[in-house]
């Protein structure tokens, strides 16, 4: 199974959810956002969340595609705002992990 950041570079949406979602990622407030999308006791791995949040994302994308009469849009960017903003985060964190440390 790929690696979950190549699952996410895979996916192909529209170029105006993507722009949309790049706009709000300044606004982002994890805490407030992700509480919003997963509930109350989420866990603080950025792995575990991003997992979810793309759940999450393929279904509503799924609801865009079979142009479901709920669907929101609104609610689509602001999961991929999450997405996006917490794949920056994991990206972030492997990246600190793979660095050597210094003993200097």
């Amino acid at each position: 199974m790929p690696d979950l950041l190549t699952q996410l570079n895979t996916l192909k949406r529209p170029r105006l959810l993507i722009n949309a979602a790049r706009l709000g990622m300044t606004d982002y407030k994890r805490d407030t956002h992700l509480s919003r999308h997963l509930g109350e006791g989420v866990s603080e791995d950025s792995e575990v969340i991003l997992r979810q949040l793309m759940s999450i994302e393929s279904d509503l994308n799924q609801q865009r595609e079979n142009r479901v009469a709920s669907y929101s849009v609104a609610r689509h960017v602001e999961v991929m705002i999450a997405v996006m903003n917490e794949a920056q985060l994991l990206r972030q964190s492997k990246a600190v992990r793979a660095s050597p440390v210094s003993l200097a």
